[in-house]
C-alpha cells in the first residue's frame, strides 16, 4: 500500500471516537480510507458503530500536517506500515477482537512465524532469567518465534535467549518504534529488528504512557498461540497477558515458582487456576506440534526426493511417505553421524526456520536425535 493510501489510515485511525473496531465497517460501506473522507456526515452516521459527533470529526478533519509529518518519521526510521489487509499482518491477530487496523514495523515479519509470547516481572530474579534465557533459546532453536514486550527484566531475557539461538523474536511497543523505551534497550532493539520485527500500532513520536500497555498485551497474546509466564508477582502486568490470551482461546503456560517467592505467586496462581505446568521445553512443543507441522508442511517447488536408505531404515514405523516434503529433504542429509543444524540448513537449501521446524517434527516423531551443539543424527534402531 503505498503512502498517499495510509495517510489515510493513519488520518482515521487518529480521529476521537473511531477505534480499531471501525475500520472494517467503514472500508466495507466505502470501499477505501481515502473515500470514507469523501463522505457525508450522515453517510457516515449510518455505518454501524459510528455516531454523529464522530461523522462530524471525519468530515471535518484538518490535521493533515500532523499525518504528513508523522509519515516522514516513518520514511526516516525505514518503518514499514502493515495493514490487516496485507499478507504479512500477523495471521492470529486477525482473529482477536479489536485487531489494530495497522501496525508499524521495523524488522520484518514472517508470514509463517509460529510464535509464542514469554513474558513476566520487571525485577526478575536470577532463577527467573535463566529460566527464560533456557527456554525461549531452546524455543528458538526449535523454530519457535518468541514475541514478548521488550521490557526490563523476564522480556528482555526472552529476546536475548532468542537472539543467542540465531532465532526469530518480535517485540510489542507501548509507544512510537521511534522512543525506545526503556532507554537502555537500543541495543536490544536493534538486535530484534534484525533477527526479527520491533512492532506498535502506535505512531512515531508517541510516548510509552501507562495505559498503552495493557493495549500493547492484547497485541503480544494475540498474535502467539499461547503465552509463557514466567515468573510474575500478584500484580504483575503479565497476569494481564495471561487473561487476555485465556481470552482470545490461546494457550496459557506458567513456570512453577517458590512457594515463599513474592515474585512467583503470580505464576503459581495460574497453575492452580489451570495455566499447564512448564518445566521443560517438550510441555510447550507438544501443544503447538500441529502449527510447527503446518509451517514445515508448506509445499516446494522442485520435485519430491525419496530419502535414503539409512533414513527410510530409521523411520520405518512412521512411513516416511506421510511426512512434509521438508522433512523427506531433511532426511536424506542425515545420517548415524552427528549433523550441525547449518549444514543441514545449507545442504536442503531451505529457509532455517522451516528446517529447524521439521527437525523438531522428527526428533518428537522417534525418527532423529538431538545432541547438544545443534547437532542431529538419525534414531538407530
Amino acid at each position: 500500500m503505498n503512502h498517499e493510501s495510509l495517510k489515510y489510515w493513519m488520518a482515521l485511525k487518529s480521529i476521537d471516537g473511531i477505534g480499531n473496531a471501525s475500520f472494517q465497517p467503514l472500508l466495507d460501506r466505502f470501499g477505501s480510507a481515502a473515500a470514507v473522507f469523501s463522505a457525508s456526515a450522515s453517510e457516515l452516521a449510518g455505518v454501524s458503530g459510528i455516531g454523529k459527533k464522530s461523522a462530524e470529526a471525519i468530515v471535518t478533519f484538518k490535521d493533515w500536517d500532523k499525518i504528513l509529518r508523522q509519515l516522514e518519521l516513518v520514511n526516516k526510521a525505514d518503518i514499514r506500515i502493515v495493514t490487516y489487509l496485507d499478507a504479512l499482518y500477523p495471521k492470529n491477530l486477525l482473529n482477536i477482537y479489536d485487531r489494530p487496523a495497522f501496525l508499524f514495523v521495523a524488522g520484518r515479519l514472517e508470514k509463517d512465524d509460529v510464535s509464542l509470547a514469554v513474558v513476566g516481572s520487571r525485577h526478575a530474579s536470577t532463577y527467573g532469567r535463566y529460566t527464560t534465557d533456557r527456554i525461549s533459546r531452546e524455543l528458538a532453536l526449535r523454530g519457535v518465534t518468541i514475541v514478548s514486550g521488550m521490557a526490563r527484566g523476564i522480556d528482555s531475557c526472552a529476546h536475548r535467549g532468542a537472539i543467542s539461538a540465531k532465532g526469530r523474536t518480535i517485540a510489542v511497543l507501548g509507544s512510537g518504534l521511534d522512543v525506545i523505551y526503556p532507554p537502555e534497550n537500543k541495543k536490544l532493539f536493534a538486535a530484534i529488528s534484525q533477527n526479527g520485527a520491533v512492532i506498535s500500532e502506535y505512531p512515531p513520536g508517541t510516548e510509552p504512557l501507562a495505559y498503552h500497555f495493557p493495549a500493547r498485551n492484547r497485541i503480544i497474546s494475540g498474535m502467539s498461540y499461547g503465552v509463557l509466564v514466567v515468573e510474575a508477582g500478584e500484580k504483575s502486568g503479565s497476569l494481564i497477558t495471561a487473561k487476555l490470551a485465556m481470552e482470545q482461546g490461546r494457550e496459557v503456560f506458567a513456570i512453577p515458582g517458590a512457594i515463599d517467592s513474592a515474585s512467583s505467586r503470580g505464576a503459581n496462581s495460574l497453575i492452580k487456576q489451570g495455566a499447564k505446568l512448564i518445566d521443560n521445553v517438550d510441555d510447550i512443543l507438544e501443544d503447538i506440534l500441529p502449527q510447527l507441522e503446518r509451517t514445515a508442511a508448506q509445499p516446494m517447488q522442485q520435485e519430491r526426493e525419496p530419502a535414503g536408505p539409512e533414513a527410510l531404515a530409521a523411520a520405518d514405523e512412521t512411513h516416511t511417505d506421510s511426512l512434509s516434503p521438508t522433512a523427506q529433504k531433511i532426511l536424506k542429509t542425515l545420517s548415524g553421524k552427528k549433523t550441525h543444524a547449518d549444514d543441514i540448513i545449507a545442504a536442503t537449501g531451505l529457509p532455517p526456520a522451516e528446517v529447524l521446524s521439521a527437525l523438531i517434527i522428527l526428533e518428537l516423531k522417534g525418527i532423529i536425535l538431538q545432541h547438544p551443539g545443534k547437532l542431529f543424527s538419525l534414531k538407530k534402531n
